[in-house]
């Protein structure tokens, strides 16, 4: 057990999928794994085992903002010895090049969140994908015939802010898209030498104002988690080699 997840050690995958929503990461578990344990409930944010296509998987909630996904991938990365950690979540269009459902492989995260000076003393304004996962997500997404954006996003400290237009931060580096999470991530993968990536769903497009329903998030996001365990059959294998 950790601090904030109750498991025990042996009840947590090597690769783990994070999504913000604990009844999205329910959801995700009970209809894509099978042989599915709740292994951990500390404050409902849910954590289930199971198998996908032979291999185990953990999916479990992150909670919303880099001190959030902070915490829950430092314990599982530093006290579950697990190797990957994926984030499947959704994320605001900041053009209206993208539509809703598009789906994002996150090459470099751009912030100006203080988490990882603080943490670890990073002084970037971003960090890139950690280790193998972004290009196996990449080759399986070609696989599988599915159009994927490899593209920059900008983790946000802040959900509602005075100011309109797109932050400078994200302007200046072309980040594509907004979300609250993956720089921590990959702050505390580089930290720690592990494996990180970001799976992201495009939710609403700032834009236009087009948006998909609170329940469509819960639910609806199977192209992105469908991408995200066929990838974790080839990042299981690359582990496996690494050995």
């Amino acid at each position: 057990m950790s601090i904030h997840i109750g498991a025990q050690p042996n009840q947590i995958a090597k690769i783990v999928f994070l999504a913000g929503d604990p009844l999205r990461a329910k959801h995700i578990a009970e209809s894509m794994l099978t042989d599915v344990q709740l292994v951990s409930s500390i404050r409902n944010a849910f954590y289930f085992t199971g198998n996908y296509k032979g291999i185990p998987v953990t999916v479990g909630a992150s909670g919303m903002g880099c001190a959030s996904i902070g915490i829950y991938s430092y314990e599982l990365f530093n006290e579950y010895n697990v190797e990957c950690i994926i984030r499947i979540g959704t994320a605001g269009a900041y053009t209206d090049k993208l539509k809703v459902f598009d789906v994002i492989n996150v090459d470099k995260a751009y912030s100006e969140s203080t988490y990882a000076k603080d943490a670890f003393e990073f002084t970037p304004d971003h960090f890139e994908h950690q280790g193998a996962a972004f290009n196996l997500i990449n080759e399986t997404a070609k696989r599988m015939n599915m159009p994927v954006i490899a593209g920059n996003i900008h983790s946000s400290d802040v959900f509602y802010r005075s100011t309109q237009g797109t932050p400078k931060v994200a302007a200046d580096n072309n980040c594509v898209a907004v979300e609250m999470e993956a720089f921590a991530l990959f702050a505390n993968a580089r930290h720690l030498n592990k494996m990180a990536a970001t799976i992201l769903t495009i939710s609403d497009v700032i834009p236009t104002g087009d948006y998909i329903s609170s329940d469509q998030r819960q639910n609806s996001l199977s192209k992105m988690t469908e991408l995200a365990m066929e990838s974790a059959l080839a990042i299981q294998e690359y582990l496996g080699k690494q050995k």
